[in-house]
Parts: C-alpha cells; structure tokens; sequence
C-alpha cells in the first residue's frame, strides 16, 4: 500500500471532524488501549506533556515543542486536524512524519483494525505513540482532540497535564455548563503527575482542584503566577514584558503569534516549563526566547491569527467559538483600518447564535462554507447572523467570498477570515 491508499483508508474510518455526529463511535477507550496494546504499548515508552483546553491548546502546544526544540531535545508533536496533509498531525522536530512510514504502518496493520475497528482519530494517535516510541524521542507534546477523559490521547500518563482554559464548546458531548466541560477535561488529571491550569475561573477552578487532590496530583494556575505587561505588536508577533509572583522575569520577550488569545497562553507555556525544569530538564532563557520567537518555522504552526497579505490586510484565525471571538474581537479593535470585511463559515452543532452575537456590526459579512460534510450551509449562517444584527451576501465557496471581499476592500481596508478550522484551511 502506498501512502495515496493508505490515505484513502484513513479517510473511510469514522471522523468527526469532517462527519461529524454520525462518525462517533461509543464513547470510550476501549479501542485505543486494544491498539496500543496491540502495537506493545508504545504510549508507555514515551515521556510527554498532555494539553487539554477547549482554546489555545494548539498555539500552546507548538509553543511548548519550539521551545523543548530549541533547547536541544528531540521533541515530537501531535495535534489535530490538519490543514491539508495528514501529516502535519505528526511530526518530531517540525519534521512532518514521512510518507512512507505512515504507508508501512496501515499496511503492517491492517488485519488488526479491522478486528478493531477505531475511528479516524483512534488510529491517528496509535500512529503517533508509535511512531513516537519507533524514533526514541526525548519528549512529545500531545494535544487532545475534542474532549478530555475519554479523548484516545488520554492513554498515556505524562510529566505534566495542561488545561488551558474551559469555554462552551462541543456542549452536546461534553456538558451544558463550564463545570461539566471541566469535569471532562479534568479526566486528563492523573495521579501523582503535576497539573497546569492556564486560567483560574470560579466555575471550573473547585472541579480542577477536587480532581487533582483525589489524584494528589500537585496543581497551579499559571494565571496566579504570571502576569503580561507593555504589551506591543511587532510585526506579526507581540513582545511583552512578563512578571512572575509580581516580579519582572521576562523583559522584551517576544513571540511570533499575534492575537489576544496569546497573551493567555504564555502564561501556561511558561508555567509548564517551570514544572518541567523542577524535574530536571533544562531550558536556558536563550532556548525559550529563540523557540518562542521561532514557533512557526520550528513547528509549521498555520493560521493563527495569520496576516496572509497587505494593501488590503487579510488576516486568517480559526477561531470558531464564543470565547475565542470576544478575544479576536478585541483584537480587531486595535487595528486600524476604514471598513472590516469578514469572510465567515462554520460547522454545524455549534452555539451559533452565541458566537455570532459578538462580531462586529458594522462590518460587511461574507457568508460561506466549506467544502466538508459538517459545514454549515451559508445560506442557513446568513439567516442566524441576520437574528444576530449582521448583513452580508452569501456565497457558494471560501474562495469565492475571499475573492469578492477582496476586490470589494480598498487598500486600507481590513479582511479577516474565521469561524471554523475548514473556513482557513482553505485559504492558507
């Protein structure tokens, strides 16, 4: 089997992502550990950081593997979905996992998933921890998918669990309420192995603390012990200053992510790496700055918050839900332009009315959908943004709403392009 059919295998196992409820299995992990089991267990030979979060998991992830990178250490990285190559959810040093060897595994292997029968996103991970342990890496970060307790990455027991922050999302399998939600992703706690949440929160910080007590897992709030300060754009990335405990650790630190929503994240990458270097491993100050301010090139971290060009601006952000659009928003109010274009599409089961409610009015909105399954149709988006206060005209693909808030900005004009991971990946 080449890669181009094992691919195409890939592809007809379940997947939420692109199928949406109806690819969901039985919720469980029973199919992973049958695959791990079967592979020998390589979720065991590996040491590894484990992000959960409902936003900025991703950007931190990428953030944590630049900065483990640039210090010297073999450093693998899986995360979820991808843009356009499966590969990109499995790489070591940047590197994406090669062709050949993601062919040798589902040929090798076939007999067993079909005995076993796991989704798109089981087998993804068993290919990962393999792959993983098969090159001997010195450390993985390891995003979660959807949720947390019952997320196929949730098999392995690492140096340290990340939860970056709890916002409403995926409510239909993961709980109605923040507090449900974090009991979910609170299922990445485990025992004895410490446990960073990024933001503390009055509704999810007594469920965190609860889990982590009965697994007497030591727990912080990155939050409660750094803060961001001076805080300026520089091209398109921000540089900062960083206290810890109300001290000025950090002077001029610089990361090549712009957007709001870093200004989060840093707090529990630099959280993470304190726990890390309490362990024994070492991470110059030279190697965090040159990893922080390299996370795009060391990792080929895509659309986050991603100027695409100028003379009109366009910027791209997979933002798709309504914590992360208050935090885009404010963004936007800090650009200057004459008029925003928004080229917008979602997926369905999402809060849609909740997130639209919050994008600007006075903007001129470009409806659209992308070319998977789950998308929303543009025309049904365009109903729920006109309930939501927003006028804009539909169009039947991403390209061509990009195409004609292009031609329709002028050379001081801003576009942004969001709503849904599918929306960008059809543009960058």
């Amino acid at each position: 089997m080449n890669y181009t059919a094992a691919l195409c295998y890939l592809n007809y196992l379940p997947n939420y992502q692109i199928n949406g409820r109806m690819a969901l299995k039985k919720m469980g992990l029973e199919r992973i550990f049958a695959l791990c089991a079967a592979l020998g267990h390589p979720q065991k030979k590996i040491k590894a950081i484990h992000i959960a979060g409902t936003n900025g998991k991703g950007s931190t992830a990428h953030a944590l593997a630049a900065v483990l990178q640039a210090a010297g250490y073999t450093t693998g990285l899986y995360t979820s979905p991808h843009f356009k190559d499966f590969r990109e959810r499995i790489r070591i040093n940047g590197k994406p996992i090669s062709k050949t060897y993601v062919a040798q595994f589902v040929t090798r292997h076939e007999n067993l998933f079909v005995t076993i029968q796991p989704s798109f996103f089981e087998m993804s991970v068993a290919l990962a921890y393999h792959y993983f342990a098969h090159r001997q890496v010195d450390i993985a970060v390891v995003e979660t998918g959807m949720g947390g307790r019952l997320d196929a990455t949730n098999v392995i027991v690492p140096l340290a669990s990340v939860i970056t922050n709890i916002s409403l999302d995926h409510i239909d399998y993961l709980g109605h309420t923040l507090a449900e939600i974090a009991t979910e992703k609170a299922g990445v706690i485990k025992p004895h192995v410490p446990v960073i949440i990024g933001e503390r929160h009055a509704n999810t910080a007594l469920v965190f603390e609860a889990m982590a007590k009965a697994c007497h897992a030591p727990i912080g709030f990155a939050s409660d012990r750094y803060a961001i300060q001076k805080v300026s754009q520089q091209n398109d990335g921000l540089t900062m200053h960083v206290t810890q405990d109300g001290t000025l650790r950090f002077q001029d630190l610089s990361v090549d992510l712009g957007g709001a929503y870093q200004l989060k994240n840093l707090p529990t990458v630099l959280h993470t790496l304190d726990v890390l270097v309490k362990n024994k491993w070492v991470v110059p100050e030279d190697a965090l700055r040159k990893g922080l301010c390299n996370i795009k090139p060391l990792t080929g971290l895509r659309g986050r918050w991603e100027v695409m060009c100028k003379h009109p601006q366009v910027i791209v952000d997979v933002v798709h839900n309504e914590d992360g659009v208050l935090a885009i928003v404010q963004q936007l109010k800090s650009l200057a332009y004459e008029q925003l274009h928004v080229v917008w599409g979602m997926v369905k089961g999402k809060n849609v009315l909740a997130v639209l409610q919050h994008l600007p009015k006075a903007a001129q909105y470009y409806f659209c959908q992308a070319t998977v399954p789950r998308a929303m149709k543009a025309s049904v988006l365009a109903q729920w943004a006109a309930e939501a206060g927003l006028k804009g005209k539909v169009f039947n693909s991403v390209q061509a709403a990009l195409q004609a808030a292009q031609q329709r900005a002028n050379m001081n004009d801003l576009v942004f392009v969001g709503g849904s991971f599918f929306v960008v990946s059809e543009v960058v």
